[in-house]
């Protein structure tokens, strides 16, 4: 008796023990998920990967780049659609090196050079979320198509021999460990500089201008470098957190474009302890002078009258300001009930007036907050150009402008990369040389005949 009742007390801790190791695993299981979405969140994946009013993850989204209109693919758990059949090996490589399943190459409009600094860690929830919370949707987007040769994904392998050299990111023992989480974050999942750093002509970032400001093309991405005129070298650590937090500063800047989608999307939802080492490792970037504006910020804000409103004699940039602007930014530009000021506005503070232009064409609309309307259907390019210009002149740097044709190369999606008429020339000089070949050749042949 006493030897069954001791197997049955042993049966009875043994399935115990089993349904604690279970529940133990399936909350080490449920931890990795929730760890998984905190990084795709930070990596803003939803942003490129779910287009407007679609499921999300399901791809779709057009993203403009210079050589084209480059869609987003589905990443959900789809077996037909999406990645539902990768392995974790095949995810990882498509995340950290910018290779498909079936060995296709990715453009690097997906930030694969920098998502390769993401560790093995991390990789692991990445997967363990996209694969198990994700719903999947079994709809493939549109194919990307672009102009030859770039349709040839082939010749990314070679662009990736040259310029994909990133390696899982190394903690500095010379700096503290919030410095390191926030060179982990801003150089790898938040992909800071694939905006912020200028390229090269063959499209690669200049490593040596980091997070000096580029152009992306329609917005400008500026300069966040440590440097006190060109970059945010004159910021506090709390201003350019709340920035990443909010969208907006007290110094008179607010994100636009790229940047205020990844605010509302991705920067908006860390955790204070990320935003503040993000702050930290960013305001010790080495300062760059590139992009600096020419002048410093004006010490005292014009004063307008209406009196020339009235009478005609107003410029046509004033007229249309009046129109189109004062009731929210008021008649000298001041702003009020939380709207901002334009004078010595951060947009106005640009070695561009694209970020100004784009403004008034595409608005801006956080998903917080009052939005500024779009005028893309109510200005021509021309006017546009006048307004812009007037903002400049009274609100900023005069010396920045533009021109009717800049801003309708900006509301049709940017100018063209120069990479494009490069490749096709190299491409006829390569034909030409196959063809001078090939009749050296058969002149060759027709001699020994």
């Amino acid at each position: 008796m006493k030897t069954l009742l001791s197997l049955k007390i042993a049966g009875v801790m043994t399935g115990l023990l089993l349904s604690l190791a279970a529940l133990g695993q399936q909350s080490d299981s449920q931890s990795l998920i929730e760890k998984g979405q905190y990084l795709a969140v930070a990596g803003d994946c939803g942003a490129c990967h779910t287009r407007s009013g679609g499921k999300e993850f399901a791809g779709g989204l057009a993203i403009k780049t210079p050589i084209g209109e480059i869609f987003s693919t589905n990443i959900t758990p789809s077996k037909t659609a999406g990645i539902g059949n990768y392995t974790l090996e095949e995810f990882d490589n498509a995340v950290r090196n910018g290779v498909r399943k079936d060995g296709g190459n990715l453009y690097p409009a997906m930030p694969y050079t920098s998502y390769s600094k993401i560790s093995d860690d991390d990789m692991k929830a990445l997967y363990a979320y996209f694969m198990s919370a994700v719903p999947a949707v079994d709809v493939k987007g549109p194919e990307t198509a672009l102009p030859f040769p770039f349709n040839i994904r082939l010749s990314m392998a070679g662009w990736n021999l040259l310029f994909a050299k990133g390696k899982p990111f190394v903690e500095d023992s010379t700096k503290s460990p919030e410095w390191n989480r926030g060179a982990y974050l801003a150089e790898g999942l938040a992909h800071c500089s694939t905006c912020h750093t200028p390229r090269n002509p063959l499209m690669a970032e200049e490593s040596d201008k980091s997070l000096a400001g580029a152009s992306l093309g329609t917005w400008f991405a500026p300069n966040i470098t440590s440097d006190p005129h060109a970059g945010i070298g004159s910021w506090s650590q709390q201003d350019l957190m709340g920035y990443l937090a909010t969208g907006r500063a007290e110094n008179g800047s607010q994100a636009g474009g790229p940047m205020l989608e990844a605010i509302d999307k991705s920067f908006s939802k860390l955790s204070p302890e990320d935003l503040k080492a993000i702050a930290t490792y960013i305001k010790s970037v080495p300062a760059q002078s590139m992009n600096a504006t020419s002048e410093k910020r004006k010490g005292a804000a014009p004063e307008s009258s209406d009196i020339s409103l009235m009478n005609g004699s107003a410029p046509e940039g004033a007229k249309l300001y009046a129109s189109h602007c004062a009731a929210c930014h008021q008649v000298s530009g001041q702003g009020s009930n939380g709207l901002p000021a334009l004078f010595n506005n951060a947009a106005l503070r640009r070695p561009v007036a694209d970020n100004a232009v784009m403004a008034v064409l595409e608005g801006l609309i956080p998903s917080k907050g009052q939005a500024m309307p779009a005028f893309n259907d109510n200005l021509d390019d021309q006017q546009v150009a006048t307004l812009v210009n007037y903002l400049f002149t009274t609100y900023g740097d005069p010396k920045v402008q533009t021109t009717p044709a800049r801003v309708k190369a900006l509301r049709q999606g940017g100018e063209s990369s120069p990479l494009l008429v490069l490749a096709k020339a190299g491409m006829i000089v390569v034909v030409l040389v196959v063809l001078i070949l090939g009749l050296i050749v058969l002149k060759s042949r027709r001699k020994r005949k």
